[in-house]
């Protein structure tokens, strides 16, 4: 197929010599191929030469054409294949090919100039997985937020009720202070159908945590699904006030793709709320007799190792056990917005002691919750740690 050009014609009153303005007529040339010059689409030179392309408005008596310019490809003004007053041919066309040549140079600058910046090349397309989440159960050190992607150097997560192109979609339910109620909800696609396939991950599909706005009441929950992508769980809220509700999870598309994600959504228990004060920083916590320290200090956007002791009543060393496929949870909620991290250890024999790798995702106060298990009980260690 032959390729096109555009060809610009001078702008100005016929013999004017004037410059070329956005006004100017295109007119497409046919390259031709590579056994001849170019030639024009639809018109021919006039003198009968193939291959000749005139761009002047009209022809000055006596053959100057001061209004425009010619490309010749060859032949004379006379037509009888000789020039008796010019060049002769060959020279003709060194002249014409080092004058296309500086044309098409100029014309590149030109049009560089005109985009403000140079055109890059097309880059090669390369195949990216996005969200994977294929890990095993309990295995590899990881944080569920969006730190993995997001360079900006805040990327804490479940502040909406979408995101990833999935939308957390409460259903009924009152909850009075105090009193056992149920939380039902699915979780709908971009075509707003509800999902029905989740990884199981840390041995459930399905993670919630629930904590009043004041960072008080932590709960960390597994409900169950319906065949229509219902679930559904227990759940008390102990205190009046406004509650925020964590979904944490990998949903899996129809092509397989899996897509980690946590969505938020406010609960509320009317009555009088109170507010609680965040409890000072500090690196030691007591729960029902045992002992918990930490070591590590915590930095934006850099994964640093977070190392948990824990001690039983009498001051010895916990015999930890795997809960949900790890010897520890950590969950840290920003004060404020509360903005979520969900961290696991790695794996690996242990005794008392469990390693994480926390990635801070801005700055402020947190408050973190570690889920440990001793004798089949889980309890939950909590902290307060500010970010600088």
């Amino acid at each position: 197929m032959a390729d096109q050009r555009s060809v610009t014609r001078p702008a100005g009153p016929a013999g004017s010599g004037g410059p070329v303005t956005d006004q100017d007529t295109v007119e497409p040339v046919d390259r031709g191929t590579d056994a001849g010059p170019a030639q024009p689409a639809d018109r021919q030179g006039r003198d009968g030469v193939a291959g000749v392309a005139y761009l002047a408005d009209r022809q000055e008596p006596g053959g100057a054409e001061p209004g425009g310019w010619a490309l010749s490809a060859g032949g004379s003004a006379a037509g009888d294949g000789a020039s008796t007053t010019g060049p002769d041919r060959a020279t003709l066309r060194l002249a014409l090919v080092v004058g296309g040549l500086v044309l098409a140079v100029l014309l590149g600058f030109g049009l560089g100039r005109v985009n403000g910046r140079p055109t890059d090349p097309p880059a090669a397309t390369a195949a990216t997985a996005v969200g994977e989440h294929t890990h095993a159960p309990g295995t590899g050190a990881h944080q569920h937020d969006g730190t993995g992607t997001d360079s900006s150097g805040d990327a804490a997560t479940g502040l909406s009720v979408s995101s990833g192109g999935y939308t957390l979609v409460p259903s009924g339910g009152e909850f009075a202070a105090g009193r056992a109620g149920e939380l039902r909800f699915q979780i709908r696609d971009a075509q707003r159908r509800p999902v029905t396939r989740f990884a199981v991950v840390h041995d459930k599909p399905m993670h919630l945590v629930v904590v009043r706005r004041d960072l008080t009441g932590f709960q960390h929950l597994h409900p169950t699904m319906a065949a229509d992508g219902t679930w559904s769980v227990p759940l008390t809220l102990p205190q009046p006030g406004v509650w925020r509700a964590y979904t944490d999870f990998t949903a899996v598309a129809d092509d397989g793709r899996q897509t980690p994600a946590t969505l938020g959504v406010d609960l509320v228990a009317p009555g009088e709320y109170a507010p609680r004060p965040l409890p000072a920083p500090a690196t030691r916590a007591t729960v029902d007799g045992f002992t918990v320290d930490y070591e590590g200090t915590p930095q934006v956007g850099a994964a640093v190792p977070f190392r948990f002791t824990a001690r039983d009543p009498a001051g010895r060393p916990a015999a930890l056990e795997r809960y949900l496929g790890a010897y520890g949870h950590l969950v840290a909620l920003r004060e404020g917005d509360l903005g979520y991290l969900h961290v696991h250890p790695g794996p690996g024999p242990t005794t008392d002691t469990v390693t994480f790798w926390l990635t801070a995702p801005g700055p402020g106060n947190y408050r973190m919750y570690l889920d440990f298990q001793v004798a089949g009980v889980v309890r939950a260690a909590e902290f307060t740690l500010t970010v600088r």
